[in-house]
């Protein structure tokens, strides 16, 4: 099981300084916390795709290419890459270059994104989410599949015997997840095509995140590709840890009762309650995690949220000082003790390329 860290990169005001970092600060503070996960053992780094204040990673290439630079064993994802407004020729070309500078430690998780002004800034029409999302991503997937493309679509110009460049690293594209938080014909064309599913498991209720879950896996298992348990799945979660769990309610909530991202609703206890953030000790984020798994079966992936809401970056290092050291050994074991076999291994490059050598063979002999 793979375990890691997401950011969505908001510049938020630290309530208890008063002052917010400058973009050249949160971006920098971004990068550091990138190279701080593989310092203390995580698996994956995933950074969000914003083109609107407060958030900074406009162009997360830009960053995962910086990182790939200075890490060696770091998987690198966003987690969200617009398919709706980016357009899936430059998608194709810039992800398989990210392949070849990283060695392969790349993968994508595709979103239509939650804010409504993003799209006729890239010219495109709200309405037409969903189709955009499907017709781009089809298209995404013959540029990556194929060598010479003829298309002809809604949303953009048709090619005529198109070859993105770079090809793929090893004839095999990056391993793509569908980032959802409500949209089940998200969850659908995950499971069409084979994919993985993410559900960001921040802001919704655990009911929410079991239906979207489960109908990912049904779908999965409808269009052939396994069965129910072995679909792909990932999960998000936002923590704060301290070493009792008091102290970590205490200092989280300023932070929670100021943040835009929370929106000044439910109490820090309601919150906590209704949804998977999780304030205590690194015992308490342990047990919670474990949980996750009641209602969305085995997974493999698990991505925490720690650097939002104006934390300060030596709080951030901190509290991925504690994941890497009490808390992820621990889920590691405890998440593999209880899978069950027949479950399948998070993608990784390495494997992917392996499994594409293998199946020649297996047809021969068949």
């Amino acid at each position: 099981m793979q375990f890691g860290i997401f950011t969505v990169g908001d510049v938020t005001t630290d309530p208890t300084t008063g002052r917010a970092p400058s973009e050249h600060e949160r971006i920098k503070a971004m990068l550091a916390i990138a190279q701080k996960a593989e310092e203390v053992g995580l698996d994956v780094f995933a950074t969000g795709e914003h083109h609107n204040p407060p958030f900074v990673p406009s162009s997360p290439t830009t960053m995962l290419g910086y990182v790939a630079a200075r890490t060696e064993n770091l998987i690198l994802s966003t987690s969200t890459t617009l398919i709706t407004t980016n357009d899936p020729v430059k998608i194709a070309e810039d992800f398989a270059m990210l392949q070849h500078v990283a060695d392969g430690r790349v993968d994508v998780m595709m979103g239509r994104g939650n804010t409504g002004p993003v799209y006729p800034w890239f010219g495109k029409d709200i309405r037409d989410g969903i189709d955009l999302a499907i017709e781009n991503y089809a298209l995404l997937r013959r540029l990556w599949d194929e060598e010479a493309v003829t298309w002809k679509g809604k949303f953009r110009t048709p090619l005529q015997s198109f070859t993105s460049t770079p090809r793929p690293l090893d004839g095999v594209a990056p391993f793509v997840w569908h980032g959802s938080i409500r949209s089940p014909e998200i969850a659908e064309q995950a499971a069409y095509y084979g994919d993985g599913f993410f559900h960001n498991n921040i802001f919704w209720p655990t009911s929410h995140t079991e239906q979207m879950v489960n109908l990912y896996r049904q779908r999965y298992a409808h269009y052939g590709h396994g069965t129910p348990e072995q679909a792909i799945v990932g999960l998000g979660g936002q923590v704060f840890m301290n070493r009792n769990s008091q102290d970590a309610v205490r200092r989280f909530r300023p932070y929670f009762d100021n943040a835009p991202v929370y929106g000044h609703g439910p109490s820090l206890e309601e919150f906590t309650a209704q949804t998977p953030l999780t304030v205590g000790s690194p015992q308490q984020v342990i047990e919670r995690t474990l949980s996750f798994r009641d209602y969305a079966g085995d997974y493999q992936r698990q991505l925490f949220l720690v650097d939002h809401a104006g934390l300060p970056l030596k709080t951030v290092l901190e509290q991925l000082d504690l994941l890497g050291e009490e808390v992820v050994p621990v889920l590691r074991k405890e998440f593999a003790n209880l899978r069950p076999a027949g479950v399948p291994d998070a993608p990784t490059h390495s494997a992917r390329v392996a499994a594409a050598q293998e199946a020649p063979k297996e047809e021969t002999r068949g």
